[in-house]
């Protein structure tokens, strides 16, 4: 992924869907250590020739592997979606405005439903090895702060709003060209950012990382020291996957998850730890590795259409709705391109100014991503950084994402098997990926300031604040701004303005949403 072997690959070589890249431009890759690139077969397969698959690199095993992989690192969100957004009482799910809340079978079925369908489309159409699925940063932004004023059908209509105007966006090409207006260095540091974020998650997650009541804000374990099985089992998997990884071993991301949740079964068989919570802090971190006694069961899709498009704005009023909406698109907006930007990059399929092949498709089905999402009451979906694992794994191409959205399809009917991984398992695969995509910082010349401090604060603000968007929206800001004092005003793209101004407006959203009486 971003272990860089000395592979070339010519963007023409991409076929007729690289419609973001110059066609002769030869560029170096960071393909991953697991892989070496096979020249094309004269007698290409149909998946191959519909995927282009030898022309990047790949082989239909190694797809069918990494979309696998993908799949075991995201498949978590069927799991707590429901947990975020439902429940199975008024008393343990969020509830709206009017009382009424989300069940949590329901919102776990519109989950593998609705990521199923998103993440084969975009293998079909954009042809890139991305997994889409219900997005953490919104999904908790409407369970916390908008169903205390609206309903949670007019909140999904909200989302709804947000995706439509994101696929305008992307058929007008306004999204492909503020992509492209991103400078070289920021888009590296985009990726390098990413890879420690999702480090970051996996180390939270894990438990290896705590948060404290007093001193520091995290600290190793508890109290300064593993002390729970769950922990280390993730460091049991992670070693494990790192060894597979350095030896080059074909499949090493699958195998550790498979034998690392083997191992949390055990465990769980022999000391019964159990699901954390307040009673149970030394527990699983969300889900128990243990195979219930019914593996299939029939999804209740209720919530598919349940939303009201315009309901908010009669209710909190079109300042207030508006604001919202805002707020929506710009965290979509600028986290699915980010996270594109990212994993393009690991995969090898991206020019050296970060541009990859199908850019419009992909951002249009992403986009598509958060209207499909409200309109299924699951919230809206988009690119999950948890792809880049299937993407270390060797996924080059949409037919990974076809595999993954397969099985998300499937996991309506099996959600046992589908939480039989922990989280811990998943958590040691983003840390093995995080540390392959922070690579990219190679890129970055930090002997220019000018370049070191909005590539640095890119990168650090990401885990530190936990969200992409603030990452992009801090380096954006000072890339503009110590630049221009610099004398290099002329060389900043005119949207590169835009953008950062619409950040100044996105950071301070709060005080200037009470300010002129909208909330925010």
């Amino acid at each position: 992924m971003s272990i860089n072997t000395g592979s070339t690959v010519r963007t023409d070589e991409l076929g007729p869907e690289s419609e973001g890249a110059q066609p002769t431009t030869e560029q170096t890759t960071t393909a991953p250590a697991t892989r070496e690139r096979p020249s094309a077969p004269a007698g290409r397969g149909l998946l191959d020739r519909v995927f282009s698959i030898s022309l990047r690199g790949s082989t239909v095993s190694r797809e069918i592997r990494g979309g696998l992989v993908t799949f075991f690192t995201m498949a978590y969100i069927v799991i707590l979606n429901p947990l975020i957004l439902g429940g199975f009482n008024a008393a343990t799910a969020p509830t709206d405005v009017t009382g009424a809340f989300l069940p949590a079978a329901q919102v776990g079925a519109v989950t593998g439903l609705t990521a199923g369908v998103l993440t084969i489309l975009f293998g079909i159409f954009a042809n890139l090895p991305f997994g889409l699925a219900a997005g953490l940063g919104i999904n908790s932004f409407l369970a916390v702060a908008v169903v205390k004023d609206v309903s949670w059908p007019e909140a999904m209509g909200l989302v709804v709003i947000n995706g439509v105007l994101i696929v305008l966006f992307g058929v007008t090409g306004a999204r492909t060209a503020i992509f492209r207006a991103v400078p070289r260095e920021l888009k590296a540091a985009i990726t390098v950012g990413i890879g420690l974020f999702i480090a970051f998650i996996g180390f939270v997650d894990s438990g290896f990382v705590r948060g404290t009541q007093a001193g520091p804000p995290v600290q190793l374990g508890h109290d300064g020291s593993i002390t729970t099985l769950p922990t280390l089992v993730f460091i049991v998997g992670l070693i494990l996957m790192g060894i597979l990884v350095a030896r080059k071993i074909q499949g090493g991301i699958l195998i550790g998850i498979v034998a690392t949740t083997l191992l949390a079964m055990g465990v769980e068989a022999i000391w019964h730890i159990g699901a954390g919570g307040p009673n149970n802090p030394d527990g699983w971190h969300l889900n128990t590795p243990v195979l219930s006694g019914q593996l299939v069961s029939i999804p209740d899709l209720s919530l598919v259409g349940h939303f009201d498009l315009f309901g908010a704005f009669g209710r909190i009023g079109l300042l207030a709705g508006i604001t919202l909406v805002f707020t929506l698109v710009f965290t979509n907006f600028f986290d699915a391109m980010g996270t594109m930007t990212g994993l393009a990059k690991s995969a090898g399929v991206a020019d050296k100014d970060g541009t990859f092949p199908r850019l419009k498709s992909a951002f249009i089905i992403e986009g598509f991503g958060a209207v499909l999402g409200g309109a299924n009451s699951g919230s809206s979906n988009t690119v999950y950084i948890d792809s880049a694992a299937g993407i270390g794994e060797g996924a080059r191409t949409g037919l990974a994402s076809v595999v993954t959205g397969a099985l998300f399809l499937g996991s309506m009917f099996l959600t046992p098997l589908t939480s039989v991984v922990p989280l811990e398992v998943a958590s040691a695969a983003l840390v093995v990926v995080g540390t392959m995509m922070a690579g990219q910082i190679r890129e970055i010349d930090f002997t220019k300031f000018d370049i070191a401090l909005p590539s640095f604060l890119t990168i650090v603000t990401m885990p530190l604040t936990y969200s992409i968007a603030n990452g992009i929206g801090a380096g954006f800001i000072t890339w503009v701004v110590i630049r221009a004092a610099s004398g290099k005003a002329r060389q900043i793209h005119p949207l590169m303005w835009v953008v950062a101004a619409g950040f100044i407006v996105y950071f301070v959203r709060g005080p200037l949403g009470h300010l002129i009486g909208a909330g925010a």
